[in-house]
């Protein structure tokens, strides 16, 4: 039951920056991480520059990291999307 509300809570959640404006580079993004929460910063650095899919690896790190204990589930929507634009920066 948990790992099928997880899958549903993190397939959800990338709506917001799916359609964000490339705005900068790696330091930019780092700057924006500055700012995340500590599980944002968790999910921000496990992706790290991993390439591909970047909606595809936010969800499945955030997975992982939920699964794992590192992170609460309970904020894991809002920590990935933020962390997701701060990657979206990063890779821009």
């Amino acid at each position: 039951m948990i790992h099928r509300h997880v899958a549903l809570l993190a397939a959800t959640c990338f709506t917001a920056f799916a359609a964000a404006p490339a705005l900068a580079d790696k330091a930019a993004g780092d700057a924006c991480a500055a700012g995340l929460s500590p599980d944002g910063k968790a999910i921000y650095a496990a992706v790290g520059s991993a390439s591909g899919d970047l909606r595809s690896i936010v969800t499945d790190t955030t997975k992982s990291l939920v699964m794992s204990g590192k992170i609460e589930r309970g904020n894991a929507r809002a920590n990935a999307q933020a962390a997701g634009a701060c990657l979206e920066q990063a890779r821009s």
